[in-house]
């Protein structure tokens, strides 16, 4: 059911990094992305698949991890990433990309929760060093980094408390704590 997707569809931020995934399963991922609506139908999104340990490794520093998490740098070895995808904007294809970023990697994301996986979007990335690791031609907009893998941590989704803070947290057991405000809060009328 797709309610238990999305209710499964988390920011998981650590993973079974022993647990590798194959670039078959980056391309159905990619494949279910590509399938999305698209603004003007210009498909513009570009995506490159990361899934050797070694541009994983390459890749991680180029991320930021958990904002809120002020004492955090992120997970530990063993507990990174087992794939990344990154996302291009071909700006030769779209001058801009409107919504289909965010079409294109919830759909992905929702494609590796039925697989058992889980994911992050990142735009807080470091794109420059990006686009130069990977040697990504100047046409591609670097967009962003899914990073995916088997999740090793419980996510919790709360309410938003009475003092309106919605930042997420860690309890003892580092458990993550999301909280999301309630269907009363985000409809602002019915006629």
């Amino acid at each position: 059911m797709l309610r238990d997707l999305v209710i499964r569809n988390r920011s998981y931020r650590r993973f079974n990094q022993a647990k590798r995934i194959s670039p078959s399963v980056l391309r159905e991922l990619v494949d279910l992305a590509r399938l999305t609506p698209s603004g003007r139908n210009a498909q513009p999104l570009k995506y490159l698949l990361v899934t050797s340990d070694e541009w994983c490794t390459r890749l991680y520093p180029s991320l930021s991890w958990a904002g809120y998490l002020k004492d955090w740098d992120g997970p530990v070895e063993d507990e990174r990433p087992a794939a990344y995808v990154i996302m291009l904007g071909d700006t030769a294809l779209a001058p801009s990309f409107g919504i289909d970023p965010g079409i294109a990697a919830q759909t992905l994301l929702l494609g590796a929760v039925e697989q058992g996986l889980g994911g992050c979007i990142f735009g807080t990335i470091k794109r420059d060093e990006i686009r130069s690791l990977f040697e990504i031609p100047a046409q591609y907009e670097v967009l962003y980094v899914i990073a995916l893998g088997e999740p090793v941590e419980k996510v919790v989704i709360e309410e938003v408390k009475a003092d309106g803070d919605i930042k997420y947290w860690r309890d003892a057991e580092q458990g993550h704590h999301v909280p999301k405000r309630t269907l009363e809060d985000v409809i602002v009328g019915e006629k």
